[in-house]
């Protein structure tokens, strides 16, 4: 939280936290999953799935058919259900959402920042969407 010397800074007790150590905290509180659950989840009903990747990333690569596509600086707005800029998927803080990124790093971090909105379900894709087109999942193009 901003404080009066400006904002908060994660840290430990050696100074501030690098990437890769707040990767490692953040992903302790996710309960990833794996390209073949995602995709059973998401065919079952019981996820969304949100690609986050940008635009030139999704026309090189492709689209994973029924996920939403909410590029990273909008995908707060757009998923907190309390927000009034929200998609009308975000029906509620319960809702299980799985973020999509290139290949799982900064999925992970949104994952963290949307479990901060109260969407207590959130989490990634392990792999991201190499991982998904790697398992051999459906891609349109």
């Amino acid at each position: 939280m901003p404080g009066p010397g400006g904002p908060a800074v994660a840290s430990t007790p050696e100074g501030p936290l690098g990437i890769d150590e707040l990767l490692e905290r953040v992903r302790e509180g996710l309960d990833r999953v794996g390209a073949a659950e995602a995709y059973e989840a998401a065919r079952a009903g019981e996820a969304l799935l949100v690609d986050i990747r940008y635009a030139a990333l999704r026309d090189r690569d492709g689209l994973i058919p029924g996920a939403l596509v909410i590029e990273r600086n909008e995908l707060e707005w757009r998923l907190d259900p309390r927000g009034s800029h929200r998609v009308p998927e975000a029906t509620s803080h319960d809702l299980r959402v799985v973020v999509v990124c290139n290949e799982g790093y900064a999925s992970s971090l949104a994952a963290a920042s949307l479990r901060t909105l109260g969407l207590r379900r959130a989490t990634d894709l392990v792999g991201g969407f190499q991982a998904w087109r790697a398992a051999g999942l459906p891609v349109t193009l």
